[in-house]
């Protein structure tokens, strides 16, 4: 067991040992190959260099680029590696699909590597792309050559979980980001830090530059530190000093190896365009993929709803072909899906904005189609870029035009772009008319994105700065309104203020100019009140004023042609006349439209309390609220301590003691109900009983009877002895409808004091009254018969 043991403990520290040795030494031969890597930077000749092995580049770069199938480099790529890796600011420029993304990717890798950059060194390179899908595609190209090395790479891009990336920005090397993204992180996120940083990237710089994105660009310079090495990279780079200037660029170095060259697109790619009326655009794009089914086809519109209106549409409409839809307004998780399904299929056609015109490499593009024309040659260089990438790269290129926007076809040819015009095959086209309009009278949700699509088209031509070939008047609205579906054209209100703005102003400048002629009169005497005498007035001649000196006006009338009444005519050149001024008019302002955060700062700043409702009574004084009145000790305390948070103890406490209170209210409030309703019940039982059967409401007992003639004038009056008998039935009548009501109702309390034996004083006389009116109307021989029968009743 010993020598086991023994043996055991032997192999340990042999394996200690060999795991240890190499370290060290691999720590000397990064150092020496650092050292010499270094050295040959200076001795780089681009023209000598066939293949990335003749550059000094590290092994771990090296292998990545061969896994990856990249063995020589292109012209770009030979000549920026070598200034970059000597530690100069460059400008590169070059056509698109020519590998601009190596040409910085490489540099950053080798400048970290010699630097032996850890995570612990912080941010050490930046790279700013103006879109998240070129962010994304450079990410993974680095991931692709530089998963050899030990660094960190971040992806930082809207749309993301920003939580996610706040936590693990200290311990990102190599940044890549959008603008927006990268600016918040500086303004919010404590974790980021790039005093350290050592290289920034702009890829597709002209468009980081512009005024899109000026303001967030200024503030990022400002927080980066002035030394570092700055490279910019576009297919149209810029050359203003001002940009320059304000990346604090030292002698950089230009490279721009295609710029000789007799096209500014690559040579493999066919351009052509077509001109044609706008309410036949939509049906020339429907036949096109329709004839190329079998392609990979990308179509660039102008504005966000122009593309999701033309991809439902077609959705619909099914031309036997997959397609997709890539604009600035979808969720990022679903941008990144799309572009990666449009990059893996070989038969799609992709409808976009010109998001996708910038930087993205899709692979075996077929045709460029440019539906809506190209703001300027840049936008049109980009767009068909999409296509015949690489050195061995093939593609085609259409450009639609409408024929008040041919005249961007000099300027193409100016900037060196060959480009040819076709004509569309009649006998090919197919249209969609009918059935496009079938569709959105069914489907109302796709009618108000065609809506939509209609008016931001028209804005998006409207916004454009070259007037001379974008030209919003000239557009027939009601025709490309048809093409689109829309049997009734939409309202088209941003040119209706525009056109009432401008007449404003045109009647502001006729008052100007009508006031000012007004002053010119006054101060020349024209408008002096004429005598009672005077009935015409010569506006060719002078008046002569009271102190008899003679002034010189404006003549509306020329004295030479008579016919030429719109201009002024002066008679004399040597009248010396005071300047008028005149009111400065200024023309309404548009109200902007209020905002809900603008509305929300008003009310806090009036402290108009929300949510609140405030009861009036008819002579308009206001209500208190009895719920939000605190009745107990304990709430009146609680509401006055100024205390932050909330004790929910004591607020349980609080509670507890208002509900008392409230339900004494609601009991008050019950009984003040029933109340309310007995009064009413009352009320209309008393309504009930003084309307008779007429319906016609009385104090008396019966009918109203006064119409009547008198009965005792028109009949002879009657026996006493009948009178009397009909007033005891009357009474016996009244007797018996009183038992009926004992029935149905309860019996008053005289009833019950009767049912008792105890016999109220008034009612005995009224008996005896009775009994006496009845012995009197009878004879002598019926009262005692009367007098026997009570007797007995007695016994």
């Amino acid at each position: 067991m010993t020598n086991e043991n023994n043996s055991e403990k032997r192999n340990s520290k042999k394996t200690k040992h060999k795991l240890f040795k190499p370290r060290k030494k691999k720590g000397v031969e990064e150092d020496s190959a650092i050292q010499y890597l270094q050295s040959q930077y200076d001795k780089i000749i681009p023209e000598d260099i066939k293949s990335f092995k003749d550059l000094p580049l590290s092994q771990k770069t090296l292998r990545g680029l061969k896994d990856n199938n990249y063995i020589a480099p292109t012209d770009i790529q030979r000549q920026a590696i070598g200034y970059a890796l000597q530690g100069k600011d460059i400008l590169g420029a070059a056509k698109t699909g020519s590998g601009k993304t190596l040409a910085f990717l490489i540099p950053i890798l080798e400048l970290l590597f010699c630097k032996k950059w850890t995570r612990l060194d912080g941010v050490g390179a930046i790279v700013i792309s103006p879109t998240r899908e070129l962010a994304y595609q450079i990410y993974e190209t680095l991931r692709k050559i530089g998963h050899f090395h030990d660094f960190s790479a971040g992806l930082i891009i809207g749309g993301q979980n920003l939580k996610f990336e706040k936590k693990r920005m200290d311990q990102i090397n190599i940044l890549i980001c959008s603008p927006g993204r990268l600016l918040q992180h500086m303004d919010e996120n404590p974790l980021f830090d790039c005093s350290n940083l050592q290289m920034l990237v702009l890829d597709e710089a002209d468009r980081c530059l512009d005024m899109g994105f000026e303001t967030a660009m200024n503030a990022i310079i400002e927080n980066l530190p002035p030394k570092r090495q700055t490279l910019l990279f576009s297919a149209t780079q810029t050359k203003s000093v001002k940009d320059l200037a304000r990346l604090s660029l030292s002698f950089p170095t230009y490279v721009a190896p295609h710029e000789q060259a007799d096209t500014v697109t690559p040579e493999s790619l066919q351009q052509s365009f077509i001109v044609c009326e706008i309410d036949e655009k939509l049906g020339i794009l429907w036949s096109f993929i329709k004839n190329h089914l079998k392609q990979k086809v990308l179509v660039f519109m102008a504005t966000c709803k122009q593309v999701k209106y033309t991809y439902e549409l077609f959705c619909k409409l099914r031309p036997g072909v997959s397609l997709l839809a890539l604009y600035g307004t979808l969720h990022q998780e679903k941008r990144e899906r799309i572009y990666q399904e449009f990059c893996r299929k070989s038969n799609v056609v992709l409808f976009a904005t010109d998001l996708a015109s910038r930087g993205l490499d899709f692979p075996r593009v077929n045709w460029v189609i440019q539906y809506d024309c190209p703001e300027n040659v840049e936008t049109y260089i980009h767009r068909a870029g999409r296509t015949a990438r690489g050195v061995f790269g093939k593609g085609e290129g259409l450009l639609m035009l409408l024929p008040t926007e041919e005249r961007i076809v000099e300027d193409l040819n100016n900037s060196k772009i060959p480009i040819n015009k076709i004509s569309v095959d009649p006998s090919k086209l197919m249209s969609p008319q009918r059935k496009i309009e079938a569709l959105l009278s069914d489907n109302t949700d796709l009618k108000q994105t065609a809506q939509r699509a209609f008016v931001s088209y028209l804005k998006s031509v409207f916004l454009m700065k070259n007037k001379d070939i974008f030209n919003v008047h000239c557009l027939d609205t009601d025709a490309y309104a048809k093409s689109l579906g829309l049997i009734i054209p939409p309202r088209i209100r941003f040119l209706q203020n525009i056109q009432k703005n401008k007449a404003l102003h045109d009647n502001l400048k006729q008052t100007e100019n009508a006031f000012m002629i007004e002053k010119l009169k006054t101060k020349t005497g024209n408008d002096t009140p004429a005598s009672d005498t005077e009935d015409k007035i010569d506006l060719g001649k002078p008046k002569v004023v009271s102190n008899k000196k003679e002034v010189h006006t404006f003549s509306f009338y020329n004295e030479a042609d008579s016919d030429e009444d719109d201009f002024l005519y002066v008679k004399k050149k040597d009248v010396d006349i005071e300047p008028v001024s005149i009111v400065d008019v200024k023309p309404s302002k548009k109200k902007k439209p209020i905002t809900k955060a603008a509305v929300a700062k008003k009310i806090l700043k009036k402290k108009i309390k929300v949510n609140t409702t405030i009861k009036f009574t008819d002579d308009g004084e206001a209500i208190d609220d009895e719920k939000k009145d605190v009745k107990s000790e304990l709430a009146k305390q609680f509401e006055n301590e100024d205390v932050g948070g909330i004790d929910i103890e004591k607020a349980k406490e609080v509670l507890q003691e208002e509900d008392k209170f409230d339900k004494m209210r609601f009991r008050e409030k019950v009984k003040a109900k029933h109340k309310e309703q007995k009064r009413k019940l009352k009320s209309k039982k008393k309504e009930d009983g003084e309307k008779d059967d007429f319906g016609s409401e009385t104090d008396s007992d019966g009918p109203d009877l006064s119409w009547l003639p008198d009965p005792d004038k028109v009949y002879e009056p009657k026996h006493d002895s009948d009178s009397k008998i009909l007033s005891s039935q009357s009474e016996d009548d009244s007797l018996s409808s009183a038992s009926e009501d004992e029935k149905y109702h309860r019996p008053t309390k005289r009833k019950l004091m009767e049912n008792k034996g105890i016999v109220q004083e008034s009612v005995i006389p009224r008996k005896l009254r009775k009994l006496e009116d009845i012995s009197a109307s009878l004879s002598v021989s019926e009262a005692e018969l009367l007098a026997m029968q009570l007797l007995k009743a007695k016994k």
